[in-house]
């Protein structure tokens, strides 16, 4: 195993995109065509420099993701975006493109769901008879992912104790998912509101969706891992699953690589968001590991139950949730009673001088104009017929191959 990294020496981000057909606007269950198209032949990871491709659980989603640790995310947007590009042109003999945001408006998961057929098949296939991988909450979700090291314990308890913290603000940024069916959820994150029950049947996997306070690895499988293999015994007789793919808190500790990835941001309209986002929560963790805000034993006080709530109503509301919980916005020396959106506009101005001039104009467009999710509604507007929404999502999937944001 390669020497550990310490905190924020690298980071590792994986973004994820559906494919659709240019004419129907339906899910294009195709990703191993593309594939095929680039590699020569079918692989389910190939490597194109400084990001790699690779397959999903469904059979229409494509990850991108930084090839291997990168030292820093500033030139990351213009890397994804070269791929998205070189995806595009492959794409076009198909009469294929790429969208962003983390639901498809209009996809019906249980006729439009294919599950990848090809490599980790075995592994999709005893989910899918587990959970019945058709719903929305596993065939309609695009998220970005952000993989943090950590050298040992004593990192870890600094790392994990900060990411628990903030988890529960990350809808009031990047929210994108308030469509499903052709119909406006009521949820600003209608992906997260699925993510928390999707695995209902082993309801050890997702937990609460915040981590429990665990700040060493061996009492994370005390507390996580060995709860997570007990509930799947019965199901996985020939022990094909592991307990890191398993575990699906909305933060997961990956020992077997020294890494946290946090897994509730969905994803953007453009890469240009995306690593903005990106980088703004990097910065936030940063200055929470060093004591910025509120000290390490007040971040580690904090039960999952108190958390959850915050996040719970971020998820419907996003930006315009309002936390009426002191002691938590005291962490971020904020007074009684905010909104999301205030939070995230003091944590960014307490940031902004560390975070790079490229990310400044996508945050404060976010800041100013809501989530995507608030943008596309606001674009929506009253007018739910299959045709306009189409039509709306057509504009902002444009923001994929000039890089901006979608602005309605």
């Amino acid at each position: 195993m390669k020497k550990p990294f310490h905190l924020f020496d690298v980071y590792g981000i994986e973004l994820e995109y559906m494919l659709v057909n240019k004419d129907t606007f339906k899910v294009a269950p195709q990703v191993d065509e593309l594939l095929t198209k680039k590699a020569g032949e079918l692989k389910a990871d190939v490597e194109n420099g400084d990001i790699a491709w690779s397959n999903e659980l469904v059979a229409h989603v494509i990850e991108l993701k930084t090839n291997g640790p990168t030292e820093n995310t500033d030139d990351l947007a213009e890397k994804f975006h070269a791929n998205i590009l070189e995806i595009d042109a492959l794409l076009q003999p198909l009469n294929l493109q790429l969208l962003g945001s983390a639901s498809h408006p209009l996809m019906n998961p249980n006729t439009d769901t294919q599950l990848w057929k090809h490599s980790y098949s075995e592994v999709y296939a005893l989910y899918n008879t587990i959970f019945n991988c058709k719903g929305h909450g596993w065939s309609n979700v695009q998220s970005t992912h952000i993989n943090l090291p950590f050298y040992d314990d004593k990192e870890f308890e600094k790392l994990h104790a900060a990411i628990r913290i903030i988890l529960p603000l990350l809808p009031g940024l990047c929210a994108s998912s308030p469509i499903l069916e052709g119909k406006i959820t009521g949820f600003k994150d209608t992906r997260l509101e699925f993510y928390k029950t999707n695995q209902k049947e082993i309801p050890e996997l997702t937990g609460l969706v915040i981590p429990e306070r665990v700040f060493s690895k061996l009492d994370y499988h005390a507390t996580i891992f060995e709860p997570i293999k007990k509930a799947i015994r019965p199901y996985d007789k020939n022990k094909i699953l592991d307990q890191h793919f398993l575990n699906s808190r909305g933060a997961i500790a990956r020992f077997d690589r020294n890494a946290i990835e946090i897994r509730l941001v969905d994803i953007q309209e453009s890469p240009k968001a995306d690593i903005a986002i990106c980088a703004l929560i990097i910065e936030v963790l940063k200055a929470l590991v060093k004591k910025e805000f509120a000290v390490l034993k007040e971040q580690k006080s904090w039960i999952k139950e108190a958390l959850f709530t915050i996040l719970n109503d971020a998820i419907k509301h996003g930006e315009d949730s309002v936390i009426e919980d002191e002691a938590y916005l005291k962490l971020f020396n904020l007074k009684p009673t905010a909104s999301v959106k205030d939070v995230w506009k003091h944590l960014y101005q307490s940031v902004k001088s560390t975070l790079h001039k490229s990310h400044h104009e996508a945050i404060e467009l976010i800041l100013e104009e809501g989530t995507l999710a608030t943008r596309i509604l606001k674009a929506v507007g009253n007018d739910t017929s299959e045709n306009h929404i189409v039509s709306v999502y057509r504009d902002m999937q444009k923001c994929l191959k000039t890089n901006t944001l979608f602005k309605p």
